[in-house]
């Protein structure tokens, strides 16, 4: 694009240029041709005052009285006169006449040209020549060009000369500064070479980099840090899910292991039994959370998406829950203005649950558990940039949940309530979880588009918002 850029702009400046002289050049010698003409006529005029009728004719004296000699038409002009008819009768200089071809005649120009200036080429010589008149003679003037004319040939040589080289130049310049601009490409070609599980800390000197690939290697770093944090999690994961794992596995082994070391009573197998489908419903549990955890890495489909009436889907949970309260005199108390929102109403039960659930465990007891909904015109949602849907400016359910506490929790250690496996209290037995109740929450909650916070108003006060998408008002 440069190269045809820079071709058709030196193609103008060509074109303009050389318009430009050869103009010049053409106006001067016109300028030339007209002063002649002038001081021609005048002459004319002249000699209609001073030849008497009858004496001798104006051609004659033209041509005796040598008046048109060099000595008084400048740049070296050539003149002829003619009769009416054509026929050549003088040219200053003499010699003139004797250069022109046989069939040469004044008479065809000036029924064409008339008065008007024109080109002409008279023995590969060229000339700028006008033809005037009177009633007896026909005055041919011409001005040779040809210096004007190698000039010009010489002149646009030389000029597509320079502007070819200029073009080369320019173009080499031009594909010269893009190699060296781009070369610091090559370093992060090199980086992304060699990315592996052993180098993922490493990261491109951005001052390194020229301002115009400052960005990629700012976004490079960036994608860099992601992808470094993304398998930490995974790493740790993994770790988690072997270890969480391993633990009832390894306990149902050494069961069966002890049971058949010898013969035991009917009641003994029994009770090993139910001890052992409590380790399996447990397993049971966790593999089905950790599946719920994969289904919610994406965003629901259409399919999914319907009208979930919270109202009645938190009066339902609350029923559930008031049982299990009670025994910590735990009570609910709902208020605000419950919507109906958009999303899968299984995951969004399944989603309440949890947020119940936990805040039933870390209430303190004798305390009352605040679950209240306030509708907001819109809200930035981290997840709202590529979602179609929040382009519209639908409303938005807020709903949260506060509870006091029975031991003091800070703001770090309630964000770490979202890793997966994370439990704040290790020792305690009133929760028999597996640490991935709140890892489900934020999952079902960026699947719906939405975002979920826990907030320490201070050391006892704990606060979990969660905010959803409502259908559009029509």
């Amino acid at each position: 694009m440069l190269t045809v850029f820079v071709i058709i702009s030196q193609g103008i400046i060509y074109a303009w240029v050389q318009r430009s002289v050869s103009g010049h050049f053409e106006q001067m010698d016109s300028e030339i041709i007209t002063h002649a003409a002038f001081n021609l006529r005048k002459r004319m005029i002249n000699l209609d005052d001073q030849i008497k009728p009858l004496t001798v004719s104006k051609s004659q004296a033209l041509i005796d009285d040598n008046h048109l000699h060099s000595s008084w038409l400048d740049y070296d002009l050539k003149t002829l006169i003619s009769d009416r008819s054509g026929t050549l009768l003088s040219s200053d200089p003499s010699n003139f006449i004797h250069d022109l071809p046989a069939d040469f005649s004044l008479l065809p120009l000036w029924q064409e040209y008339h008065d008007q200036q024109f080109m002409i080429k008279i023995n590969s010589r060229h000339y700028r020549a006008i033809i005037i008149t009177n009633q007896e003679v026909l005055a041919f003037i011409a001005l040779p060009i040809d210096v004007h004319h190698q000039y010009l040939i010489q002149f646009n040589r030389q000029l597509s000369l320079i502007l070819i080289a200029i073009t080369l130049l320019l173009v080499s310049v031009a594909a010269l500064s893009v190699y060296w601009g781009f070369a610091p490409l090559a370093t992060i070609v090199q980086k992304m070479k060699g990315i592996n599980l052993q180098r993922l800390d490493e990261r491109v000197v951005v001052g390194d980099m020229p301002l115009e690939l400052r960005p990629l290697a700012e976004s490079y770093n960036s994608m860099m840090v992601k992808l470094e944090s993304n398998f930490e999690s995974l790493s740790r994961f993994s770790d988690n899910i072997a270890h969480e794992l391993r633990t009832p596995i390894a306990t149902l082994s050494t069961q069966t292991q002890v049971m058949l070391t010898k013969p035991r009573e009917g009641n003994e197998y029994i009770e090993q039994l139910h001890h052992q489908h409590d380790t399996l419903e447990q397993l049971s549990a966790m593999i089905n959370n950790m599946l719920l955890l994969a289904k919610t890495q994406k965003a629901l489909s259409d399919s999914q998406i319907s009208h979930v009436d919270t109202e009645s889907l938190i009066s339902k949970l609350i029923d559930y829950y008031e049982m299990i309260a009670e025994d910590r005199e735990i009570v609910f108390e709902k208020s605000g203005d419950f919507k109906t929102v958009l999303g899968d109403e299984g995951l969004l039960q399944r989603l309440f649950a949890n947020l119940m659930s936990n805040a039933i465990y870390y209430a303190a007891s004798d305390s009352a558990i605040l679950i209240s909904a306030t509708v907001i015109p819109s809200i930035t949602s981290p997840n709202a940039a590529k979602a179609d849907i929040q382009s519209s400016k639908q409303p938005w359910l807020r709903m949260s949940i506060i509870n006091r506490l029975d031991k003091p929790l800070d703001q770090i250690e309630a964000t770490r309530l979202f890793e997966r496996f994370y439990r704040h209290d290790k020792t305690g037995n009133q929760h028999s979880g597996s640490g991935l109740g709140l890892s489900i929450v934020q999952a079902i909650a960026n699947a719906h588009k939405g975002k979920v916070n826990i907030t320490i108003k201070d050391e006892y006060c704990f606060e979990v918002t969660i905010e959803l998408l409502m259908p559009k008002k029509v």
